[in-house]
């Protein structure tokens, strides 16, 4: 019959692996599984890390690991060590890993820490292996990935927020201050000032004959209704609003609805009735 180091080599070496190529894959170190084959179970371990390390070899073998793990525990041999650990041992060991990575420098041969359970060793992952594991150099506190995200993404959205309102309140303001409202504050500060007529409502032709500033303000509010700077042969149409008062820089550089703007001049309506819709002054 076989031993357990027998069937581990023969089967290592039917998958077609070395030694370092099963260290590696398994996360164990290579003598220890040059030992195991060789039928040298004293590694220098606490019991619970060979029988995991025995299932784990097993079982990337191909081997059936609780057979091997029965065929191990009929030799006898972790009763005799079991026997020389007692109660007090395991009721003081801490399982924490701060005092896992100590106990990897301080007692334990090869990296392997005692405070690790045999189901971890046997069904964990391979990274968590005692005989192989490594703390990183340096290694600071742990981050949790997705609350940083978390984080990010709400000092997105709050940033984003703040350009929002920031953008509304201009917008906001250049609406009440715009040349669309037509207010006493436009025409001081000499932007462009244009109301569009309605449909259907009484209007004023202004024509440049040549490059000329122009303001028409409606007499009633006071209220401007075009001022800007026209150039030769431009055309602009104002609403006629009740009496108006226009003025020109040069004055001779317009003509109103036709006609040269001279000054003072009466204004007919677009309905054909003659009468002063407009008073017409040319600046001093």
């Amino acid at each position: 019959m076989q031993t357990i180091g027998e069937r581990l080599e023969e089967a290592r070496k039917r998958k077609g692996v070395s030694i370092r190529e099963a260290a590696e894959a398994t996360k164990i170190r290579g003598d220890y599984l040059h030992k195991f084959e060789n039928n040298q179970f004293d590694i220098k371990l606490p019991e619970i890390y060979v029988r995991g390390f025995l299932r784990t070899y097993a079982l990337f073998l191909k081997l059936p690991g609780d057979k091997i793990i029965n065929d191990y525990k009929g030799l006898g041999l972790g009763e005799s060590k079991a026997r020389g650990l007692n109660r007090e041992s395991f009721g003081r060991m801490d399982l924490s890993v701060s005092t896992a990575k100590s106990a990897t420098r301080e007692s334990v041969p090869g990296g392997a820490s005692p405070g690790a359970t045999e189901g971890a060793v046997e069904g964990g992952p391979v990274d968590n292996n005692p005989a192989t594991f490594r703390p990183r150099a340096g290694a600071g506190p742990q981050i949790d990935r997705a609350l940083l995200l978390k984080g990010g993404l709400a000092l997105g959205a709050l940033v984003l927020l703040v350009v929002m309102v920031f953008v509304g309140i201009r917008v906001f303001s250049s609406d009440k201050s715009g040349p669309s409202s037509g207010s006493g504050s436009n025409a001081a500060s000499g932007a462009q000032v244009a109301v569009e007529p309605a449909p259907g409502e009484p209007t004023i032709t202004v024509y440049a004959l040549q490059a000329v500033s122009v303001t028409v303000t409606q007499a009633e509010g006071r209220k401007v209704l075009f001022k800007g700077r026209l150039s030769g042969g431009e055309v602009r149409v104002v609403p006629h609003r009740g009496q108006l008062q226009v003025e020109a820089n040069p004055p001779e550089a317009i003509e109103l609805d036709g006609k040269v703007f001279s000054g003072r001049t009466p204004m007919p309506m677009n309905n054909g009735v003659r009468a002063r819709k407009a008073d017409i002054i040319a600046p001093p």
